[in-house]
């Protein structure tokens, strides 16, 4: 399979605007981000896609893989669309741009799904890490999903799911990490089908592939990482890179 990975990386981002070229050790988060995605070995090509001409000439000047969008877009995932319309490949990876602690280990397992998948059953996968805080169980900030006993998804939410109405259970909860590995068809599919009530109410595009009757394989990770949304989450990860 030809495997790549995409970094959408838009400049403006509403908390945080141009959290991507803020400085972690001595170089723009997107570079970091974009030299962690090479370092997995993972995958026949890394590109960064961008909105933006600063963060383009950034990677570009350092010796990487770039791509200007041409078009306005809503979400990562339809900026991908459009960058892998005409290439050759099976498999995309949308690496988040704000996430330079990029893991191996989690990556390798979201490819891992399409290479067990002779059928071509799964459209995508993406991560999931355990969540007990209960701050971040009630928070809308944090995406939430609940899976099968395959761990298909079933849904995602800025609401608390399971809701614990049962006092004497326990539900275990799940972080969605927006960390998405689609077969190309998937996230062209994505781009081309309009947006329905669910997903517009959320504002999780997620629930785009499950409107659409589209299988997502979630696989569980114990890393967490640092994703940096806000100034406060940019100095956590200037101290973790000490």
């Amino acid at each position: 399979m030809n495997i790549i990975a995409m970094i959408p990386a838009r400049y403006a981002a509403s908390r945080f605007p141009g959290k991507l070229m803020q400085d972690l050790a001595g170089k723009p988060v997107i570079l970091r981000t974009y030299e962690a995605a090479i370092a997995t070995e993972l995958f026949d090509a890394v590109y960064v896609v961008t909105d933006s001409t600063l963060i383009y000439d950034t990677i570009v000047t350092n010796g990487g893989k770039a791509i200007m969008s041409l078009k306005e877009h809503e979400c990562g995932s339809d900026r991908i669309a459009e960058a892998v319309a005409n290439m050759d490949i099976d498999i995309v990876v949308n690496v988040q741009g704000d996430e330079p602690f990029t893991d191996k280990k989690s990556l390798a397992s979201l490819i891992q799904v399409f290479k067990k998948d002779s059928l071509k059953e799964i459209d995508l996968a993406s991560l999931m890490t355990k969540i007990t805080e209960s701050e971040d169980i009630q928070s809308p900030n944090t995406v939430k999903v609940i899976v099968d006993q395959q761990n298909f998804a079933l849904y995602f939410s800025r609401s608390v799911i399971p809701f614990p109405r049962a006092t004497d259970k326990t539900p275990t909860y799940y972080k969605h990490k927006g960390v998405y590995a689609f077969r190309k068809q998937a996230v062209l599919d994505f781009k081309r089908l309009p947006m329905l009530p669910l997903e517009a109410s959320e504002k999780i595009e997620a629930i785009r592939f499950l409107e659409y009757g589209k299988k997502i394989k979630m696989v569980e990770t114990t890393v967490t990482g640092i994703e940096i949304d806000t100034p406060e989450d940019l100095e956590k990860a200037k101290a973790a890179w000490k």
